[in-house]
């Protein structure tokens, strides 16, 4: 309840117990067992920072913190406790508070979203589930889309890009370091699970501008912004990743505020040891890093878990504000963590800080704060004040209509899909598509082109060869002919030749024939008289045919 320009949990006795508002921004915790009362403070304080003006986030993790949206009911138990406290003098009425809902799932609320690119690749590689070198890997991923000036926007652009880069491995390999495969195949299936989980809802646009949270309303009440978590939670991962992301982007959107009169905003973080279960020692860093530091912008973090252990030193040295409902001490382990959170309190002589906390009732907590001078306050056991708004849920017909008639409804609630890696790469793939079926159909042509250019040479050259045989059989035809011819001729002439001798022969035979028959008969009839002319013309005959004879066989 916010009462005399401070935030009044409840009371010690007689005693009010306030956080002053410019101490809000030094974070708190509230813890406790199961059933102790930690969501009735969560409620109250949220209410009182937003009648303070101050914005608020709630994680809603059980889906008992809706009903803020609605004003509290007067039961017989809730007069007892405003008879108790005496909160009809105090003003105390019952309101309702100005509620947005938001759901990842978008189920339950407004969608909640954001880019790949704004998570960056620290936390969604703890989402992931990545170790420590494909997380590495991822990192680079995300050098190489800056490079290439691609935007990743959902969970397609980042399977687009790991595809992308996993078929270029080696060139990038050989620009940015190794990057396996493997080590990209793992990632990839790792996005797809996600996928299967439901980040392909979480990863899009239109992405949360955190600053729309930043708001009020027109009486000047503080914007109570309820994330429904039920189904998140199942998500333990996503769930405190997505936690840590909002405070990140408040811490690089709001600029340096120093000490306020009151917060900026104020995040109510349940569960809290998720966020801080299985953390890499650079994510803890991280997370250590923006609770320190985010203070000085003016916002506030309350941490609500079961035990003050679930929270590293390094984050509860930083918790300013404690509210430590009761807590079981049945076991050894359990006796040491409760005498651990009651030494952790500063002392208040007026009662043993440990038997206390292993005895307070329902609605009862030990608490101490931060002075306006920053110095811890002694520890007080406290009562802490009703809610002003209804307890519990509401029903489904209730949040439709708060979804429906919350001025961000029409900013938030149609997706939209613009042009980003995804899209980009798959006119790559159609270019290079496109690209590499023009090059095999020229080089099919040119291949084309070569085997008809040989077919046509070596059709040539086989007519050529085939002229040539032709030629040559016709040269060789022409020289049997001009051989036949020139034997024919030669035949011929020797045939003349031969006429022409016999002829001569024959008359050269019978001329030298008849000489030598003249010849002989004028030397017989000198010797022998008739007889012997007889006898010597016959043998002069045949003398004179004889030397003819052997003339033309010389010849």
């Amino acid at each position: 309840m916010y009462n005399e320009q401070k935030i009044w949990i409840g009371k010690s006795g007689d005693k009010k117990v306030f956080i002053y508002p410019s101490m809000a921004n030094r974070h708190g915790m509230i813890a406790g067992a199961t059933g102790t009362g930690k969501t009735i403070t969560l409620k109250v304080l949220a209410e009182s920072f937003s009648d303070c003006g101050v914005p608020v986030f709630l994680a809603d993790v059980k889906g008992d913190l809706a009903a803020m949206c609605r004003q509290g009911i007067e039961t017989e138990d809730m007069a007892k406790r405003i008879e108790r406290f005496s909160l009809n003098e105090e003003g105390f009425r019952f309101k309702t508070y100005p509620t947005v809902f938001w759901d990842v799932y978008a189920e339950n609320g407004l969608p909640l979203r954001t880019t790949v690119s704004e998570m960056g690749p620290l936390l969604l590689a703890r989402i992931l589930g990545l170790n420590d070198t494909q997380t590495d890997i991822l990192t680079v991923l995300f050098r190489i889309a800056d490079d290439e000036e691609l935007l990743l926007i959902d969970t397609k652009d980042l399977r687009a890009m790991l595809q992308y880069v996993s078929e270029n491995a080696s060139e990038f390999s050989a620009r940015y370091g190794n990057m396996s495969k493997q080590s990209l195949g793992a990632i990839i299936r790792s996005v797809m699970a996600l996928e299967a989980e439901g980040a392909d809802m979480f990863f899009g646009e239109p992405a949360l501008d955190i600053r729309d949270w930043l708001t009020r309303d027109p009486d000047g009440q503080g914007t109570i912004q309820v994330l429904d978590c039920q189904k998140l939670i199942h998500n333990p991962n996503m769930y405190s990743t997505f936690l840590l992301w909002m405070l990140s982007e408040l811490f690089e959107t709001l600029p340096e505020a120093g000490d306020l009169d009151r917060p900026r905003m104020v995040f109510f973080f349940d569960e809290a040891h998720l966020l801080f279960d299985s953390a890499s020692k650079a994510l803890m860093d991280k997370i250590e890093q923006v609770v320190k530091l985010i203070r000085s912008k003016g916002v506030g973090v309350f941490f609500i878990t079961q035990s003050p252990r679930d929270i590293p030193d390094g984050v509860l040295a930083q918790l300013g504000t404690k509210i430590q409902h009761a807590l079981h001490a049945y076991t050894p382990t359990e006796q040491k963590a409760a005498r651990a959170a009651a030494q952790s309190f500063r002392e208040n002589p007026e009662f043993d800080t440990y038997d206390v906390l292993t005895s307070l009732g329902i609605g009862e907590a030990l608490v101490s704060v931060l002075d306006e001078d920053g110095v811890p306050t002694v520890v007080e056991q406290t009562k802490i004040l009703p809610p002003q708004s209804r307890m519990g849920t509401i029903d489904d017909t209730e949040r439709e209509s708060e979804i429906k008639g919350c001025l961000l409804y029409n900013r938030y609630n149609e997706a939209i899909d613009r042009d980003s890696a995804y899209e980009f790469l798959q006119r790559k793939q159609l270019a290079d598509e496109e690209e590499a079926r023009a090059a095999a159909e020229e080089k099919a042509r040119l291949k084309e082109e070569e085997a008809a250019e040989k077919q046509r040479l070596k059709e040539e050259e086989a007519a050529k060869k085939a002229a040539e045989r032709e030629a040559a059989r016709e040269e060789a035809a022409k020289r049997k002919e001009e051989e036949a011819a020139k034997r024919a001729a030669e035949r011929e002439e020797k045939a003349k030749k031969t006429a022409v001798k016999n002829a001569v022969k024959g008359v050269a035979s019978s001329t030298a024939g008849t000489v030598g028959r003249e010849v002989g008969n004028a030397l017989g009839s000198t010797v022998g008289g008739k007889f012997g002319r007889k006898i010597g013309g016959n043998v002069g005959a045949s003398l004179g045919r004889g030397i003819i004879g052997t003339l033309f066989k010389l010849k």
